[in-house]
């Protein structure tokens, strides 16, 4: 719409508006608040402990945030404990919920590197911190090796780059050491943590030969939500 589009009595109301953040500004939230929402829009999801200032808005305008997700078909899910928020689709029978982001499919070997990074958290129970390298998570997923060494080293390095960059589950803490979010619990649900399993005990066994392809899977069998921000680097 242009400017001569907007009637004066739009333009006046507007202008009044006491929340407004700018001139014919028609929206009703804080400055915080809509930040926050954007950053849920934006994902994979706002921390707490990265944004305190964020959180501290999507904790008193909670209800609020809600409602404007449902308005997009998004609920909000939201640990207080650990402080992090992400959205997801609406899960209803009631009617035909549309999808509001995008979602995109990950390649086994990230979801591996999800079912790894997941169990290193949970092993740790208490820990505020949950610190690991590289080459440690690197030599828990070299049960799943396909083709050359070449070939797998650089996958490797991209699956660890989505993990850094695109779903932010990694965070540098030193030299080639990372904090693991709490965040990677809710990316991998408890059907893929079984196949997964099943997948690595039958490689273990000799069954399927030390190959994923041997062991019936394709390199890109998993589905969960994320947004595809696919900047490469080791900064999280």
């Amino acid at each position: 719409m242009n400017d001569s589009a907007v009637t004066p009595t739009e333009a006046d109301e507007s202008a009044h508006n006491p929340s407004g953040l700018w001139f014919q500004d028609t929206g009703t939230l804080g400055e915080r608040t809509r930040r926050v929402l954007l950053e849920l829009l934006k994902g994979p999801y706002v921390s707490g402990a990265q944004s305190p200032q964020l959180w501290s808005a999507l904790v008193a305008d909670e209800s609020i945030v809600r409602s404007r997700l449902h308005d997009l078909f998004l609920d909000l899910v939201i640990d207080k404990i650990d402080e992090f928020a992400f959205t997801r689709k609406v899960v209803t029978e009631e009617i035909d919920v549309p999808a509001a982001v995008r979602s995109e499919r990950l390649t086994f070997l990230d979801t591996a590197m999800l079912l790894v990074l997941r169990q290193l958290l949970l092993a740790a129970p208490g820990e505020q911190r949950v610190i690991v390298d590289r080459e440690e998570v690197y030599e828990r997923l070299a049960i799943y090796r396909t083709g050359d060494e070449s070939t797998f080293q650089r996958n490797l390095n991209g699956a660890w780059s989505r993990m850094s960059n695109r779903l932010r589950v990694l965070h540098k803490a030193g030299e080639e050491r990372f904090e693991i979010s709490p965040m990677v619990k809710f990316l991998i649900d408890e059907d893929q943590v079984r196949e997964l399993i099943d997948v690595y005990e039958r490689i273990a066994s000799g069954e399927a030969k030390g190959s994923i392809a041997e062991a019936g899977l394709s390199s890109d069998d998993t589905d969960p939500e994320d947004r595809d921000d696919d900047t490469e680097g080791d900064e999280a």
